[in-house]
């Protein structure tokens, strides 16, 4: 994607260079249990990691130590801070044209290994994740090269700016009030329901992303579209279930299959309306 040029967001915190002593002890052995679990886009959950995730964090109130963010660090944070204000423009655009009122920006925070969120601490294992109570997208840029090396997607500047888009997504469901229905409805519903109310959520907030894609299309190079269905690919709840398992249970997935993620983020993007996006009627009817 082209990125030369373009406005930074002031909404970006670079905590990469802060690192708690001795943190994360037990974490790095849980990454390949707890990204599993959370089907590597950890979404609107930051509620319900902070439980889990609290325990093998404690060290997050110990001492932290500081250093000098290297050179392709800077650049990557460059890189998110245009991808981010990119989001800001896009949804700014459409909450205007759709008439819903003022679009509320998002926060985005890099680290690394482990954070502090409003939804309470978190590590790295959880992936990419939207917290709804601060509003702010956390983000261990180590992801991408787990989703490459593990998962067998392509690199590239567009599958980071498709996370990111996605995880925007979750902020969207948040200012439009779907995620607090959701959750709603979950706590009324059975587990196999509030596993497919899950699967709906998350399928928006890829068709969210393939619509700010849509709004960018000047932007585009050859080879984003595909990198974006690639990252879409490896992370469907079937492909990491095979993969990580050997067998499909359609009951547990809470992120829809690859074939259904790639789907609803092309049906954004080929349309660039967001009222086409109501996965909620299509799936659970």
């Amino acid at each position: 994607m082209k990125w030369q040029g373009r406005r930074e967001s002031g909404n970006l915190e670079d905590r990469r260079g802060m690192s708690n002593k001795g943190k994360m002890a037990a974490g790095g052995g849980l990454i390949a249990v707890v990204v599993v679990l959370l089907q590597m886009f950890g979404g609107d959950t930051g509620q319900v990691l902070a439980p889990i995730l609290e325990g093998v964090t404690q060290s997050s109130s110990q001492p932290t130590e500081q250093r000098e963010l290297t050179e392709r660090e800077k650049e990557s944070g460059v890189l998110f801070k245009r991808i981010l204000a990119s989001t800001e423009d896009t949804w700014n655009q459409i909450f205007s044209e759709n008439n819903l009122g003022k679009y509320d920006k998002p926060g985005m925070v890099l680290f690394t290994d482990a954070v502090r969120t409003g939804c309470g601490n978190a590590s790295a294992a959880s992936g990419p994740f939207y917290c709804p109570a601060d509003q702010k997208v956390y983000m261990d840029l180590a992801f991408f090269d787990e989703l490459q090396s593990r998962f067998g997607a392509k690199g590239g500047d567009f599958a980071m700016a498709y996370v990111t888009a996605h995880e925007i997504g979750h902020h969207i469901q948040t200012v439009l009030g779907t995620s607090q229905k959701v959750r709603q409805m979950q706590q009324q519903s059975s587990t196999a329901q509030a596993n497919q109310l899950s699967v709906a959520q998350e399928l928006q907030a890829d068709f969210y992303a393939g619509v700010w894609a849509y709004y960018n299309k000047e932007y585009l190079e050859e080879g984003d579209i595909e990198e974006a269905l690639s990252a879409a690919n490896a992370v469907g709840d079937d492909a990491i279930q095979k993969r990580t398992q050997g067998s499909v249970q359609p009951d547990s997935f809470t992120h829809g299959t690859s074939e259904q993620r790639m789907h609803w983020f092309m049906k954004g993007y080929k349309s660039g309306d967001i009222r086409q996006g109501d996965t909620f009627s299509e799936l659970l009817n």
